[in-house]
């Protein structure tokens, strides 16, 4: 054990200061550092949970990929493509798809006894993944389909059914303008709730067939694929492969296929998910800035507390590099401190959040329904490193003062 060490261990734990001046300050600065890295912590958490809540719903509605007909892409009455089993194959074999969908959409206008909504009616098949909306189902079932026999059968919204009055069970009439005009029957199998309300106001989800015989397309055809991958961090990459690898080709009616990133699909609100970045940034750059002032403060009224040892360590010899050494030190056991504190309370508001959605939030506003956490051990682990050593490095210009401090002076000082 250095010899710096050994003092700045005696002067941390030494029970008989608490007569001087430093304590309170200390605590002060130990209360700011634990304060900031708690706040750190669950801008990060809550951050990086909403934008992942707010991304997965866009996704649970759009996939991660769309490919469509280039003519009818801003559009929900799409033109459609013939999917050939080929093209599936083809786009499956790229790496990081992990399912393909095909679907189709059509605007109605939906109606009941009392009232009457425009929707749009999306059509699926026995290929569609159901794992967003099952999570997000209310009452009622998920719909199956069966080759032999159309289904009648949708999911609406909470917010369609409270509008209109249904609930499981009830029948509706879809009146779907075209020529000639024709309406349809539907009974609600379920009614799914996630809160985005974008999407909970305007989808109505059933069989693709109903669709295909509104538009007299053969039993291939389809508004577009819907491209589900694993990784979402490798979206742009494999959307440049999808988009180059179909950008030549054409289905079997002689039509272009157009590939689309859910980026592309949305992109205000992708551009509002990445200003969230740089507002967690400069929240930990000000709580990093009043923690490292908050620690200044603290090791300067140390240092003048100390000023009679730093004489008597000066004329025994001691050097000035040697005695910032225990200063930094001691400022290092203090951080420490406020780092432990600090996650602490950030885990344990985190965990408590996460289980009991204690804190609620305005979904028509922002979308959930309580505050999101997402708390990754390494995002945790790089905070509490990153504080450590930005503080330390802000200590080391105040660490200097020792060497303005003359023995002569400073054994006399009381």
């Amino acid at each position: 054990m250095s010899a710096a060490f050994f003092i700045a261990k005696r002067i941390y734990f030494n029970k008989e200061g608490e007569k001087q001046v430093s304590p309170p300050a200390i605590r002060i600065a130990v209360i700011s550092m634990a304060l900031g890295l708690a706040v750190m912590i669950l801008s990060v958490a809550v951050v990086v949970g909403f934008k992942q809540e707010v991304r997965n719903k866009v996704i649970g509605f759009g996939s991660h990929i769309q490919v469509s007909h280039f003519d009818s892409n801003y559009s929900y009455e799409k033109q459609p493509l013939s999917i050939s089993d080929s093209l599936i194959t083809e786009i499956q074999s790229i790496p990081n798809v992990r399912h393909l969908q095909v679907f189709a959409t059509k605007p109605t206008i939906l109606k009941t006894d009392h009232d009457f909504l425009g929707v749009i009616l999306k059509g699926v098949d026995e290929r569609f993944d159901w794992d967003f909306l099952q999570k997000n189902l209310l009452e009622g079932d998920i719909l199956s389909f069966s080759p032999d026999s159309l289904n009648n059968n949708v999911l609406i919204s909470k917010l369609i059914a409270d509008k209109l009055q249904l609930k499981c069970g009830d029948s509706f009439l879809c009146y779907f303008i075209q020529d000639p005009p024709r309406v349809r029957k539907f009974k609600i199998a379920g009614i799914y709730q996630t809160n985005f309300s974008d999407y909970d106001k305007l989808f109505v989800l059933g069989d693709i067939r109903q669709i295909r015989r509104l538009s007299n397309w053969d039993a291939d055809m389809a508004g577009g694929v819907e491209i589900l991958l694993d990784d979402y961090d490798r979206l742009d990459a494999t959307y440049e492969q999808v988009f180059y690898q179909l950008s030549s080709r054409t289905d079997r009616l002689g039509n272009s296929y157009y590939v689309r990133s859910i980026k592309e699909i949305n992109p205000m609100i992708f551009a509002w998910l990445d200003v969230l970045d740089t507002n967690v940034v400069v929240i930990l750059a000000l709580m990093l800035l009043v923690a490292g002032f908050s620690m200044i403060s603290g090791l300067l009224i140390i240092i003048l507390e100390r000023a009679n040892m730093i004489g008597i360590l000066k004329a025994m010899g001691e050097n000035n590099t040697g005695i910032r050494k225990i200063f930094l030190y001691v400022s290092a056991f203090l951080i420490g401190k406020g780092l432990l504190w600090g996650n602490a309370i950030a885990i344990f508001l985190c965990v408590l959040q996460k289980y009991t959605g204690i804190f609620r939030l305005n979904p028509e506003i922002y979308y959930v329904s309580s505050v999101p956490i997402d708390l990754n051990i390494w995002a945790l682990l790089l905070i509490n490193l990153g504080t450590l050593l930005l503080t330390l490095l802000m200590l080391i210009t105040p660490s200097y003062l020792v060497a303005k401090l003359s023995p002569a002076k400073t054994i006399r000082f009381e």
